[in-house]
């Protein structure tokens, strides 16, 4: 309660959950009854998290009509309140989780699921390090084709690839001051900004730190305010997977390290190599990339971005300081010794893709797997085997494959593959546009 009476300007609320794709799903309440939030909690049904991208019920989910339907409870997470910038009124968000109502963990809940792996790690004596690098597009979808907007600056177009530019930057340098400074009223760590390689497209990286928990809150956090300010700004801020069809798309890479007890990063041996364990966590990630691969390509329009020579992986690999593979290790001093997993479109869950990188790292580590050598030169030359190239296959891998189970629950399991089998099938009734327009602002 102590940010809302430090903010007596807001009066409304809005509590929310992420759901399985990413979705916040909540309730707007006047400020004046956020005590019984903080002290009780509130209810949603458990199916709640479980909506496909269009908000529907998954047809023949056992949490529905076969169980009735049931409430579960929503607590707020250690996140506490904070504003949100892109609504005219001032606004307080305050995140939540879910558990049953006897106190236990929902295993259904994604954020829950990340905590799962976290706490296995916890029970190893070791502390992941965690920063994302989010990549998004800025639209204008006022008209019939997406284009890039105009410069609030000086009203015109840039219509080429300006990767490293700071003209495309300096041209939105108001959208990009007031991001920050929302970034920075949020306690979301937003660091360096970058145009890319594609027309309005842009990425942020956010600070790396030692909880994952607070690392994929801020990811998501990130999205949503992006989206929102955007909006103000009379255009659309996309995190969809290939919005243009002429260029590459958006991801969310993911880098970390692993610390034990003493705080010493586990992947430094000292060289440039790195240490066995780096190597294990490579293996691990590796073995588990095709039955992950629905985790960091979720939609349909995910696999668009996951094609040959458009700096999205698509062979299983690993590489030093080399962009064109799956995991690349970055060029650094022993101490700041880390993997980069590159697979994730911006189009992600942050909870389930971060969980499923550092759940396949612990499996790697735990099993003392060894990774195949490291290639050399261009990743798409090496006859690598293949990540799932359809969204189909990739949900037959998520379904069967063991080291997701050792990941996930096996109730987040079911409810993910039955979300995306739903959304598979009706996906197939829309046109090339309906499909944008559904992706555009939702994921």
């Amino acid at each position: 309660m102590e940010w809302l009476r430090e903010h007596p300007e807001v009066k409304t609320i809005r509590v929310a959950a992420a759901d399985l794709n990413g979705q916040p799903r909540g309730k707007r309440m006047p400020a004046r009854f956020a005590d019984k939030i903080l002290t009780e909690g509130t209810k949603f049904p458990f199916s709640v998290l479980n909506m496909d991208i269009w908000g529907e019920d998954v047809e023949d989910s056992p949490l529905v009509f076969q169980a009735g339907d049931p409430d579960g409870l929503l607590l707020p997470t250690e996140r506490g309140f904070m504003p949100m910038p892109w609504l005219e009124a001032p606004t307080g968000l305050l995140p939540l989780w879910m558990f049953h109502t006897d106190g236990t963990p929902y295993d259904g809940d994604p954020r829950q699921a990340l905590a799962r792996v976290v706490d296995r790690y916890k029970a190893a004596g070791l502390t992941p390090v965690v920063a994302t690098e989010l990549e998004f597009f800025l639209i204008d979808d006022s008209g019939g084709q997406l284009r890039v907007p105009p410069s609030p600056r000086s009203g015109k177009r840039r219509t080429g690839a300006e990767t490293l530019s700071l003209r495309a930057l300096d041209a939105f340098d108001r959208f990009f001051t007031s991001l920050y400074d929302a970034c920075e009223a949020m306690d979301i760590p937003a660091d360096t900004a970058i145009s890319e390689a594609a027309p309005g497209q842009f990425e942020i990286n956010l600070m790396h730190q030692p909880d994952p928990l607070k690392a994929a809150d801020d990811a998501w956090l990130f999205k949503l305010l992006v989206k929102g300010l955007a909006r103000q700004y009379g255009f659309a801020g996309s995190f969809m997977a290939k919005p243009y069809e002429a260029w590459n798309g958006s991801g969310m890479h993911m880098h970390f390290s692993v610390l034990d007890a003493q705080g010493r990063n586990v992947f430094d041996d000292g060289t440039e190599a790195g240490s066995d364990i780096l190597r294990h966590a490579v293996a691990g990630c590796l073995a588990a990339m095709p039955g992950s691969t629905l985790v960091f390509a979720p939609h349909e329009n995910s696999y668009d971005r996951l094609v040959p020579n458009a700096h999205a992986p698509t062979g299983i690999g690993w590489a030093y300081e080399n962009r064109t593979s799956a995991i690349r290790i970055p060029a650094s001093g022993p101490k700041a010794r880390r993997i980069e997993h590159r697979v994730a479109g911006g189009d992600v869950n942050p909870y389930l893709s971060v969980a499923a990188v550092l759940g396949a790292a612990l499996n790697g580590i735990e099993d003392r797997l060894e990774p195949p050598p490291p290639i050399q030169g261009n990743a798409y030359e090496q006859g690598l085997a293949q990540l799932p190239a359809t969204w189909g296959a990739a949900i037959d891998a998520f379904s069967a494959c063991p080291q997701i189970k050792r990941i996930f629950p096996a109730h987040l399991i079911e409810n993910f593959v039955m979300t995306k089998r739903q959304e598979l099938h009706y996906m197939a009734e829309l046109s090339d546009d309906e499909t944008v327009e559904l992706y555009l602002d939702t994921v």
